[in-house]
Parts: structure tokens; C-alpha cells; sequence
């Protein structure tokens, strides 16, 4: 079997090479397969750290014949961390699984891209590229990549604004006249109890959705104190979670997962959206200008309501889950995933199996067969997106205080990219005499 799938791999790339007139007539770009005479699909990554290096790792653990041919970062040594961890003899990821995938990785000093602009160079060497960068740069990054005809795996989220959002949507559109696939890190899509328990809400097991509740509620993530050698840009860049521009705020770079979740089980995205929200506890100047809570209040069209509620605040309580609740019954994720009638009763639970697949790993499992046998599978782009924006619309709320309709925070040309990208450049939001970010006012700040 494995001989036949290598053969009609082969005949493939050499009919392909034959017929590069015909698939552009098709649509099909010339470039959106790997066509490599021994069937490497080579593989770029663009952001070297935790997350990024872990997909890389995965991107090079699936059956096909993979390569890591090219690294680009913004800083030297994160770059250098993960080409050490990914040529070790073994490594355990950020999801703690332990790989060797050294002999795997192809590259050299001059495929080691350190600057802004190194994507660029990475880009044109691969045939799947890996966007593992802070998300404010996702847009830009992304229009590249499908520009040049690449696949594209993507993490979430994948803009930190409106205009970032509509970037995405349109390149999107754009992915698909090329017929490239594209894969977001919203990796409950690629989870065998999420998907399992999709299926049954789809097919009406617990009705019409009329409400859902959805939580990220932990301590938090990680601080890096400034250093006095390091400007204001190399600064906010190291200690990204903090600043909007790099990360939207943790309801959208972290609390995304469980909104896109109810996205997906409504098949739609809210209309309209309030809330409130704050800094409590995360006051100093180390936590930039992002809230330590929020608590949104979506509506859909047709009167769905979803609460939405995330928290970075040590000692308090934890949870990280969805529940869906339909006219007929229930579903939740919340220590398993589980079906129940309106009184409770189960109707259906998640079995686990023997042996559980990584969805992390499935990701990419599922990406790099489809580029393999030259299948266009995959379009995570356009709800990314969404999903993206839905959660860029719970901060315009509660950073605001205001009801926020969808069309508003779409359409809204508030940019929050730098004018500029250089390590001398300024972002927009700056510190005080007292090394104090401008914090959004519910009340007085203005979202679009």
C-alpha cells in the first residue's frame, strides 16, 4: 500500500509537470503542490517560538516525506532556541510530547531569516508555510504566503483588529481561486470529542441553540521585565501578550477557542454585543494596556444568547470549557464532553479512545495529506476570521461599555499597527513619565 501511494504521488508530480497549462486553466496555481522529485513538501516556519516550534515539530511528525527547510524571526535568539530544540535528539513540545524530528530540519545558517522582513525570504523556499508570530502580524504575513501560492498553516487568532480582519477575509477569497489550503489553529476542529459532539448538535440532538455559556477563566500567562539596552519597540515585542497591537488582549488571543466553539455549533457569528470589564488585580505597568476580565453578552440573529466570561486572575476560580443548551437538550464540554435532556438526563458522553489523538498533531496530519495528493481540503480561513472578529468585538464592548452591532467593529478603520516596523520605531500606545500605559476607559473610550 505504501509503495502504491509513493507511485501514484510520483505520477502525479510528473503529470502535473506535464500539464502546468492545464491546471492553470483550471485555477489551479502553478506552485500549489509540492513537486519535488523525491516528494519532500518543504516547510518554512515564520515565528520561533513555543507555539511555533511545537508546530514545526508536528509539521515534521506527519507520514508524508517532510522538511524544515527555512526559520525566520524577529529576534536572533528565539530563533537559535528553537532550531537547538528542534535538532535535538529529543524534545518534549509545549503539549508535552516528545519528538526526534532532527533529521528533518534542513536548515542552514543563510536559510535563518532574523529581521521584520525575513518572512519574506522564508516564504519563497517552502511549500507549507508555518505562522506561529504574534497575531498582529498574521494579516500581512498570511497575504504573503497565498500571494506566493503557499499552503498555509496559521495560528489563532489571526488579526488583533478590523482592519486586520478584513485583510484575512479578503485574502481568504483569494486562497481559494488558487485552491490553497488553509489550516487555523483552532484546533478543537481537528479534536475527535469536539467533532464527535458536533455531529450530534448538527444533527439536532439537543434542537435549536438558543444560549450557550463559554469560559477561559485562569491565573494568567507569563511576564518579561524590560530590559534597560531594549527599546520601546523590542520591549513590547518581547512582552507581547500585554500590548493590543501584538495580541488583542486575551479574550482574543486566548478566550477565541471557546467562542469559535459556540460559532461553530450555531453555524453563524453574533450581531451585536455588550459587556464589561476591567483590571482588577493586573495593574502594573508590566501588564501593558490589556483587562484581567471581561464578561460579554453576544446576540445572534435570531435572539440566541451567549455569555461569554474569561479571567486572568491568580486564586480565583478556574475553568476553561463551552455548554451549549438547545429546545430539546444540552451539550458541555466541562469535564467531558457530554449530552444531556433538559431534565438532566445523559443522553450521549465522550468515549475516550485506547489511544487519543493529539488534535495539535491532527492539524497537521490532515493538512500535509491533503497537499500530498494534491486535494484542496481545507478553508479554516474565512472562520478564523470570524471567529477572530467575533472575539475583537467582545473587546470593543467591554472596552467601550457601549452596545457594539458586528457590522460596526467590522467596518471599523481603527489600525493598531505601527506605522512603522523598525527597533527604532515607535508602536502607537506609549508609556507615562511613570512607565504606565493608557488603559481603556468603559464609558469614554472609543472602539470605532
Amino acid at each position: 500500500m505504501k509503495t502504491k501511494k509513493l507511485h501514484s504521488r510520483r505520477t502525479f508530480v510528473k503529470a502535473s509537470a506535464l500539464a502546468s497549462g492545464g491546471l492553470l486553466a483550471m485555477g489551479m496555481p502553478w506552485g500549489a503542490y509540492a513537486r519535488h522529485a523525491d516528494d519532500t513538501i518543504k516547510v518554512a516556519l515564520i515565528g520561533c517560538g513555543g507555539r511555533g516550534t511545537g508546530a514545526a515539530a508536528q509539521a515534521l511528525s506527519v507520514k508524508q516525506n517532510t522538511k524544515l527547510v527555512a526559520m525566520a524571526d524577529a529576534f536572533a535568539d528565539r530563533l537559535e532556541d528553537s532550531y537547538k530544540a528542534l535538532t535535538a535528539k529529543s524534545f518534549k513540545d509545549w503539549t508535552g510530547t516528545e519528538v526526534n524530528v532532527a533529521s528533518k530540519v534542513d536548515v542552514p545558517k543563510e536559510r535563518r531569516f532574523v529581521g521584520f522582513d525575513g518572512y519574506l525570504k522564508a516564504i519563497e523556499l517552502a511549500d507549507v508555510v508555518i505562522l506561529a508570530t504574534p497575531p498582529g502580524f498574521r494579516p500581512a504575513h498570511f497575504e504573503a504566503c497565498i500571494k506566493a501560492g503557499k499552503h498555509v498553516f496559521m495560528e489563532k487568532p489571526v488579526a488583533t483588529d478590523a482592519p486586520g480582519v478584513r485583510k484575512v477575509l479578503e485574502t481568504a477569497e483569494l486562497a481559494k481561486q488558487k485552491k490553497l489550503n488553509v489550516v487555523v489553529g483552532l484546533q478543537r476542529h481537528y479534536e475527535t470529542s469536539y467533532r464527535e459532539m458536533m455531529q450530534r448538535i448538527h444533527g439536532g440532538e439537543i434542537g435549536d441553540i438558543v444560549a450557550g455559556q463559554v469560559y477561559w477563566n485562569n491565573d494568567g500567562v507569563w511576564v518579561i521585565d524590560r530590559k534597560p539596552e531594549w527599546t520601546e519597540m523590542e520591549y513590547q515585542m518581547r512582552n507581547w501578550y500585554y500590548f493590543n497591537w501584538l495580541c488583542g488582549d486575551h479574550i482574543v488571543e486566548q478566550h477565541i477557542h471557546n467562542i469559535d466553539v459556540f460559532n461553530w455549533a450555531k453555524n453563524a457569528y453574533p450581531v451585536r454585543a455588550q459587556g464589561m470589564g476591567g483590571r482588577e488585580v493586573r495593574t502594573g505597568k508590566q501588564y501593558g494596556e490589556i483587562f484581567d476580565h471581561h464578561f460579554v453578552e453576544f446576540e445572534y440573529a435570531d435572539g440566541t444568547i451567549l455569555n461569554s466570561q474569561c479571567r486572568h486572575i491568580p486564586g480565583t476560580m478556574s475553568r476553561v470549557s463551552e455548554t451549549i443548551i438547545g429546545t430539546k437538550g444540552r451539550a458541555t464540554t466541562h469535564n467531558n464532553h457530554v449530552i444531556t435532556d433538559l431534565k438532566g438526563n445523559r443522553l450521549w458522553s465522550y468515549r475516550k479512545k485506547e489511544k487519543e489523538l493529539n488534535p495539535y498533531q491532527v492539524e497537521h496530519d490532515e493538512l500535509f495529506e491533503a497537499v500530498a495528493k494534491g486535494e484542496f481540503k481545507f478553508q479554516d480561513a474565512e472562520f478564523g476570521a470570524k471567529s477572530t472578529m467575533t472575539a475583537i468585538l467582545g473587546r470593543m464592548a467591554t472596552y467601550s461599555g457601549q452596545v457594539i452591532t458586528w457590522e460596526e467593529a467590522l467596518n471599523s478603520n481603527i489600525n493598531l499597527m505601527p506605522d512603522k516596523l523598525a527597533w527604532d520605531a515607535l508602536p502607537k500606545v506609549l508609556p507615562d513619565a511613570n512607565g504606565l500605559y493608557p488603559v481603556a476607559i468603559p464609558g469614554k473610550t472609543k472602539v470605532v
